[in-house]
Formats: structure tokens, C-alpha cells, sequence
């Protein structure tokens, strides 16, 4: 085990050991599973070791969270914004070590791993100063002597079940949310990424423990799929938010639906990024570089299918083979690294399969297309010339791999944007207005995500974050995102001594009954 190692000192700053435990229950830390490994990308070594969850760890974690709820939904969204505001300030302490964390176990360079927890402080801002905004409407009633509104309340306990490439950001969209709505939230962190898990619990239940508060309110559990599997099926948890695969996805959706519960998925993307005739090719290039290989192509909204209209095509082309000849590929925490390691072994093996069937299926390698000889799973950043009818194209290979294909007309761009089973974002290059609003029109781009001039990916908290389609309709963060995490209720009060019936109906009751 590497934990002694100099550059793993900061680890101590944020809670982290040599050995760990991976439940965050009632307030206390215990973990009575399988002791498991936090494996370095970079290198495949042992960073440190967790004790992950069992199903009876779940259930001694949810039974106090599920108490719990009643207790928080009670406290002013105000008061619970508070408390959001103080996790984010303990984040802002720690942004360092935690962007260095996530980095390290996942292996994005470490200005996405730093770029990322500021994105879940951003999320605290956002959500403490929507805790004074969760506005219901107030709706005229046909009916005199009436008044119609909208009450919006908690849900209770929302289930958070996150993924590798985003270890703690997407957990942001959902529990700033959650929290300042007025639910205890359950989360459990990818399997490989635990340490991140255990360290954001630390934050927060840093936090809790400050204010005299429940640390039920936050239950969190390292472990594999028996675990996710616990809370899609729990019903006492009535919103599932899942982040991973549409075919796992899909899954999840079917065992929450079964007990009539709410899923929120975000799942599978097959981003295209579309350059017109009249584009700015260098903004182009450098928005698709970002897109294609940030992350080393593990992101949901990485750039997989670039478009090029057949005028631009080799001058985009030629620049871009340019550019990914100058991508520095190594350690994520060395300065100048643009291109870290696949998260594991695996990745690394499906990146090879994925190379294997763009041959067979008529692409041609334009530059890269072979993993790397070292302890790491590094793979090169890959540029395919393949036809937008090959099936692999449809498919979403979760690495550094760009289909590169050509067409004449926008309307030719915009079916192939469409054509895969995904929806998640997309984007556009052109400075004409009429383009521009067709693309982002009923006849434009079908995705959730729809730019113009900017990369697939980096989106701003703001927004609503999610995708159509088989990336499974969820929205995450900015937004009225919020009101998937509450329940409505329309709330009609009669302040008058009549009984009018809406819709003018008479019940042939003009006087009291005795």
C-alpha cells in the first residue's frame, strides 16, 4: 500500500486513512463488509483501504434517516439553507485536498478535480438562496369567496446513487437540492472511488455535528450493487437519483416504478458537436479538444461524434490532428497533464475491444488508437474516420475516442444528431442566426443540452442538467430542478358560507342537510 507515500500526506488532512470505515450511519462510522482497495489510475497501486457496506449496515442506516426526516422537513428551508451554506464553507477549506482527492482515485487532471468540487460549492450558493425561493403558485379560482394555491412539501428521504467520472459533483446537484427542500438524503458513492465518498461525508457530517443536528440527516455507504440495489427497492425512500449506464439505469427505473416510487436518471451520452461552412474554426477546434479529450473521455457529455460541413472538413480535421499531437498525456497531478489515465483496467480493455470494432466496422484511425505501455491505464486520445451508420457509432465508448464525419447540409447534421439512442447534449458552430435557431428549435438538436459556440461539456450549475431519450429525462442542479425533489399539493380554501361547485354544477343541494 502506497499510503505513506510524501504526496499522499494531504489525505490526512481530509479524514482519510490507511484503513477506513465506509458507513456513515446515525451519526457514527462503522463498515462490516468487504475490506476493499482505493486503486491510483495512474499506477494501479493501493492508495488506502475502506470496509465497505452490508445490506444489514443499510438497514441499521435507513430505519434512523427515515426518523429522522420527520425532524428536518420541520426546521424552516431558511434554516436548512444554514446549514448548505456552512457545508459549502468547509468545502471552500478543504477545496485543495478534495480536488487533489478526486484526482488522484479517479484520475482526472487536477484542474477537473478541483473544477469539480467548486462545482458542488457553487451548487451550496445556488441552493441557499433557493431555501427562501420554494414558491408555490397562487392560482385564481373559478368559485367565489375561494382561494387556489400551490403548497410545496418535502419528500422525506431522497436515495443518491452516483458514478466514477463525477465522484462527488453530481452528488452536489442532488443533496444541496434535497437538503434545502427539506429531505434526509442517502447516498452511496461509486464502488471505486470511496475515498471521495468518505471524505464529502466528513465535510458534511462535520457540519451536522457543529449545528447539533441529527447525522442521520446525511447517511452515506461505500459498497457495490446490493447496496444500490437496497434503495431502489426501499419505499421508504421515494426519490431515486441514478447516475450510470442506460442499460443499469434502465433497471433501477423498473424496480423504483414497481413500488411507485420517482427515479431521476442520468444515464448514456453520444454528444455531437456540428462545425457550419461559416464556423470560427479555431474557437472549433479548441472547444472540441476540451470536449474529446477532458477526462479522457469520461465524461457523459464528452464530444464522441464531431460533423464537419464537407467545406471545413480538412482544414478543421488537419488542425485538430495538429492539436492532439501536442496533448500531454500522464500523472492527472503533474502540471501540463491534459490526458490522465482510464479509471481501470477494465476501461482500458474496453477501450481496446472499442478499437477493435471500429475496424471491423469500416473506421479508419486517423491518429492514436492503442493503449499505452505502462503500469497505468493510459490509452491514447483516438480520431476515427467512420460512417454515422456504424452501429459502434450509436454506442457510447466511454474513453478518448472522436468519430469524425462529413455533410452537406444542416438539415443532413441535425438527422445525424439524431439518429443515436441518446440525448444529452450537443452542440453547434456558426454565427448565422437562422442556423442557429433552427438548432436550437422543435426542428433542431432533440437533446436536453443544446449549445451554440461551446464545447459539449462543462456545464454551468445554473442550468437544468440532463438528457432525452436514453440518457432518461432526469434534471439535475439549476433551474426548477428543484421541484422533482418535493411534493406538490393544490390547496383549495373556502373562507365564504356558499358550497358552489366548480364546473357550474348543480348537486340539487340548496340548503343544509339535517
Amino acid at each position: 500500500m502506497s499510503f505513506g507515500k510524501k504526496e499522499y500526506e494531504f489525505l490526512k488532512e481530509i479524514g482519510i486513512g490507511p484503513r477506513n470505515p465506509g458507513c456513515y450511519i446515525n451519526g457514527h462510522w462503522k463498515g462490516n463488509g468487504p475490506l476493499v482497495s482505493s486503486i491510483n489510475p495512474a499506477n494501479n497501486q493501493t492508495i488506502a483501504e475502506v470496509l465497505e457496506a452490508t445490506i444489514q449496515d443499510y438497514e441499521d442506516g435507513m430505519q434512523p434517516c427515515s426518523d429522522t426526516a420527520k425532524i428536518w422537513m420541520q426546521i424552516p428551508a431558511p434554516k436548512r439553507g444554514d446549514i448548505v451554506r456552512q457545508i459549502g464553507d468547509a468545502l471552500r477549506a478543504k477545496l485543495q485536498q478534495l480536488g487533489r482527492l478526486v484526482s488522484l482515485e479517479m484520475g482526472k487532471i487536477l484542474a477537473e478535480g478541483i473544477g469539480e468540487v467548486q462545482e458542488i460549492i457553487d451548487m451550496c450558493d445556488f441552493a441557499v438562496g433557493l431555501s427562501r425561493q420554494l414558491n408555490g403558485s397562487i392560482i385564481p379560482s373559478e368559485r367565489p369567496n375561494h382561494m387556489m394555491f400551490e403548497m410545496w412539501n418535502p419528500l422525506g428521504v431522497v436515495g443518491v446513487i452516483t458514478a466514477f467520472n463525477f465522484p462527488c459533483a453530481v452528488l452536489g446537484w442532488n443533496a444541496c437540492i434535497a437538503l434545502v427542500c427539506g429531505n434526509c438524503v442517502v447516498w452511496k458513492g461509486a464502488p471505486t472511488t470511496p475515498l471521495v465518498t468518505i471524505a464529502m461525508t466528513k465535510i458534511v457530517a462535520g457540519v451536522l455535528e457543529k449545528n447539533n443536528l441529527p447525522g442521520a440527516i446525511f447517511t452515506a455507504f461505500c459498497g457495490g450493487a446490493d447496496i444500490g440495489q437496497a434503495i431502489a427497492k426501499d419505499a421508504r425512500i421515494p426519490l431515486v437519483s441514478f447516475t450510470g449506464s442506460s442499460k443499469v439505469g434502465l433497471m433501477v427505473q423498473q424496480t423504483v416504478n414497481q413500488r411507485f416510487g420517482k427515479c431521476l436518471l442520468e444515464l448514456s451520452g453520444n454528444n455531437a458537436i456540428i462545425v457550419m461552412d461559416d464556423a470560427d474554426i479555431e474557437l472549433a477546434v479548441r472547444s472540441v479538444l476540451f470536449a474529446a479529450v477532458g477526462t479522457a473521455g469520461q465524461r457523459c457529455t464528452t464530444c464522441r461524434r464531431l460533423l464537419l460541413h464537407e467545406s471545413v472538413y480538412q482544414k478543421v480535421l488537419g488542425q485538430l490532428l495538429d492539436v492532439y499531437k501536442q496533448v500531454k498525456i500522464g500523472d492527472p497531478l503533474e502540471k501540463g497533464t491534459l490526458l490522465g489515465p482510464l479509471h481501470t483496467p477494465t476501461s482500458k480493455e474496453n477501450f481496446e475491444k472499442g478499437i477493435q470494432a471500429i475496424k471491423s466496422q469500416g473506421g479508419k484511425i486517423l491518429t492514436g488508437g492503442s493503449v499505452i505501455d505502462s503500469e497505468g491505464n493510459f490509452v491514447q486520445p483516438t480520431i476515427v474516420e467512420i460512417s454515422p451508420d456504424a452501429s459502434i457509432v450509436k454506442e457510447e465508448l466511454f474513453g478518448p475516442v472522436l468519430y469524425v464525419m462529413k455533410f452537406q447540409t444542416l438539415e443532413e447534421a441535425i438527422e445525424i444528431n439524431n439518429s443515436v439512442p441518446q440525448g444529452l447534449s450537443s452542440s453547434i458552430f456558426t454565427h448565422r442566426p437562422e442556423v442557429i435557431f433552427r438548432w436550437i428549435g422543435p426542428a433542431g438538436s432533440d437533446c436536453g443540452i443544446v449549445n451554440v459556440n461551446i464545447p459539449t461539456n462543462g456545464a454551468e450549475i445554473g442550468g437544468a442538467f440532463g438528457g432525452e431519450k436514453a440518457t432518461g429525462g432526469g434534471r439535475e442542479a439549476g433551474s426548477d430542478s428543484w421541484k422533482q425533489y418535493m411534493r406538490r399539493s393544490t390547496c383549495t380554501i373556502n373562507y365564504g358560507s356558499e358550497l358552489p361547485l366548480a364546473q357550474g354544477i348543480n348537486f340539487g343541494c340548496s340548503s343544509p342537510l339535517l
